[in-house]
């Protein structure tokens, strides 16, 4: 049945929302609706400015037979620095202090628009990366991974530091504990990440990198491509594995003193390290 604009524009906005990077004809839409290409041509014309006003993301339209339409969810420049300036004040709260210089984050990591949020920055930072697959380390870096890998439109893998009967055969790697020089093993099942594959690490707390560069390890052993890492927030006071340039964080711990309840949180190198230009 033929539909009206109003009605394919509400259609359109929840079909292209719900399949970021993913090629859709013309022909598609056009046969969906019962309209001509020339309407749904106007249709997207309306999308795409709107999605660049309201910062929801880049409608990029491909010519020829084999072209179609794009969506790429982002976030502009201004929506991510006041995100950061916002959660920093959550952040600083002194009962989030833990022993060993960890962060309680968990209340954080459970908030459904936070996530969407997080989710939609990294995937800005690796949006023209050509990613594969999401990675993170079992359990607190799963939302973060989950959220990443809707807005990409990939899978995501989960590394475990014990194995599971329901994994199938594995392959493991041993690594040395960034914060503690204690020597861990972390594995994934041999099914889950293909040779060649382009990775993306996700975790919600750094201290140290020595998970990080576990994770490069395992990564090596399914001769896959480590393409960057990105992680919620890193204890900076702990001497690091890694550079700026190599792991980005959202936000940096300059101060944990666990005596004296005193807790600051600064922006990470997020804002620096990611290219806003596509989305603005």
């Amino acid at each position: 049945m033929k539909t009206r604009r109003s009605e394919r524009l509400i259609d359109m906005t929840r079909y292209l929302l719900e399949r970021p990077h993913t090629l859709i004809s013309l022909a598609f839409f056009a046969d969906r609706y019962e309209s001509a290409k020339s309407s749904i041509s106007e249709d997207l014309g309306i999308l795409r400015r709107t999605f660049m006003i309201r910062g929801i993301g880049v409608l990029e339209t491909l010519p020829g037979a084999g072209g179609g339409v794009i969506f790429t969810p982002g976030i502009s420049k201004k929506e991510a620095t006041e995100f950061v300036e916002e959660t920093s004040k959550r952040l600083v709260e002194p009962n989030r202090i833990l022993p060993g210089g960890y962060l309680y984050l968990t209340d954080l990591l459970a908030d459904p628009e936070l996530l969407r949020t997080v989710g939609r920055m990294i995937a800005t930072q690796y949006s023209q990366s050509s990613i594969d697959v999401v990675m993170t380390v079992a359990t607190k870096g799963i939302p973060i991974a989950q959220s990443v890998a809707n807005f990409l439109n990939i899978p995501f893998v989960i590394v475990r530091r014990d194995s599971k009967i329901t994994e199938g055969s594995t392959i493991s790697v041993n690594y040395a504990s960034g914060s503690s020089d204690r020597v861990e093993k972390m594995e994934l099942s041999k099914r889950s990440l293909d040779e060649g594959s382009r990775v993306l690490v996700v975790d919600d707390f750094m201290k140290g990198g020595g998970t990080i560069n576990g994770l490069q390890s395992l990564i090596s052993e399914f001769n896959a491509i480590f393409v960057g890492a990105t992680v919620f927030a890193e204890n900076i006071n702990i001497n690091s594995q890694f550079s700026d340039a190599e792991i980005t964080s959202i936000f940096k711990v300059t101060k944990i003193d666990t005596k004296n309840r005193i807790l600051n949180v600064e922006p990470g190198n997020y804002l620096t390290n990611t290219d806003f230009s596509y989305f603005e």
